[in-house]
């Protein structure tokens, strides 16, 4: 069965960081291409995609995360990462870890991903508060 797990979000301050994991099972990084997406309360049902890392290390970032968040990927543990760094409150929202396709769709609603995606975990809540 493909599934992924994602870990690691919290409560933190303005400035603070976090570290999400997502632990792949059913199939492997090396064949895969990892996003993190995220849904936004305040959106409703609105997701947007906030990082890619392709089996060949090619990253893909929001603008609004550059130089803020790292995607990273560690295969023998079948695991993906993603650094967050100076976070804003704006970046509060559950992150989505998911297997997506070669060009993955950048900002749909939760029920079209996780209808369109056969890796999608159940989130993991983020929450930053200044």
């Amino acid at each position: 069965e493909v599934q992924v797990e994602e870990s690691g979000g919290g409560s933190v301050q303005v400035g603070g960081s976090l570290t999400l994991t997502c632990t792949a099972s059913g199939f492997t990084l090396d064949d895969s291409k990892m996003g993190w997406y995220r849904r936004i309360q305040a959106t409703g049902n609105e997701c947007e995609l906030v990082s890619t890392i392709d089996n060949d290390g090619t990253t893909y970032y929001l603008d609004s995360v550059k130089g803020r968040f790292t995607i990273s990927q560690d295969t023998a543990k079948n695991t993906v990462y993603l650094q967050m760094n100076n976070l804003k409150p704006e970046d509060t929202a559950v992150y989505y870890c998911a297997a997506v396709p070669p060009q993955p769709l950048t900002v749909a609603s939760f029920e079209k991903l996780t209808r369109s995606y056969e890796a999608w975990g159940q989130g993991t809540q983020v929450t930053v508060s200044s």
